[in-house]
């Protein structure tokens, strides 16, 4: 059973590999509206290797991040199946997704979501805090994902004294702290310029040879297409390509 799809645009990654990390079966997500069933997701299968850097696109309201939530155990299907590294997901409590996200994944969202009263620092920080690393541990992940996205000599300024871009970068220094296997990024790049968007998608690249992840990304930018090893476009709920 060819549990991909085709893509619309495929390049070699520098590390991609034969392990899969995801697989998506016969995914539905389906809502009620006003009486009537609104199906987000709708028969998508998806297969997702090691080393990619996977762009979904859309029209809003297509499914982009409903299915990025799948992937994330934010939400859970309908229907259908959700492997990650050959467990399936989709089946687990709410207290076992929180547990297997804080291991395996993270976010990079739009909006930053950072904490405006913390510094660059203490919002990288923040996550290792959460999961009880030690502070000489923690003092040295912060240093190299901060370095990774070009922010040490920035780490001690609050999120206010930053630009959008350089909050975007704490948000990808942050998502990266925890050492998550996959990074899904929910438009990334819809709060800035298209210089500074070049920017953070060069950067989504470099980690990727660097910390030896994969990174899945859903935008309306037209630009991410360059970029991706493999661009799918979604409408209606269903890969279309």
């Amino acid at each position: 059973m060819n549990l991909g799809t085709s893509p619309i645009a495929q390049q070699p990654a520098v590390n991609c590999d034969n392990e899969v990390i995801a697989i998506l079966q016969n995914v539905e997500r389906v809502f009620s509206l006003g009486g009537q069933l609104v199906y987000a997701l709708h028969g998508v299968n998806l297969t997702i290797h090691k080393g990619q850097f996977i762009v979904i696109m859309g029209r809003s309201g297509s499914g982009k991040t409903t299915l990025l939530n799948v992937l994330g155990g934010l939400d859970k299907p309908t229907k259908g199946q959700v492997f990650f590294r050959g467990k399936e997901i989709s089946k687990l409590s709410e207290r076992a997704l929180t547990q297997w996200r804080r291991q395996e994944v993270n976010f990079i969202f739009q909006s930053f979501a950072l904490l405006p009263t913390l510094t660059a620092y203490e919002n990288t920080e923040l996550p290792l805090r959460i999961k009880g690393i030690a502070g000489s541990q923690r003092r040295k992940r912060v240093k190299e994902c901060l370095e990774m996205v070009g922010l040490w000599k920035r780490a001690h300024h609050r999120t206010f004294e930053l630009s959008g871009g350089e909050q975007q970068r704490v948000g990808i220094a942050r998502a990266l702290a925890t050492k998550p296997r996959l990074l899904l990024a929910d438009e990334p790049t819809g709060e800035l310029d298209s210089r500074t968007g070049h920017k953070v998608l060069t950067l989504f690249q470099d980690i990727i040879q660097q910390e030896s992840i994969t990174v899945c990304m859903v935008t309306h930018n037209p630009d991410a297409v360059s970029f991706a090893n493999v661009v799918y476009h979604m409408a209606d709920g269903k890969i279309t390509s």
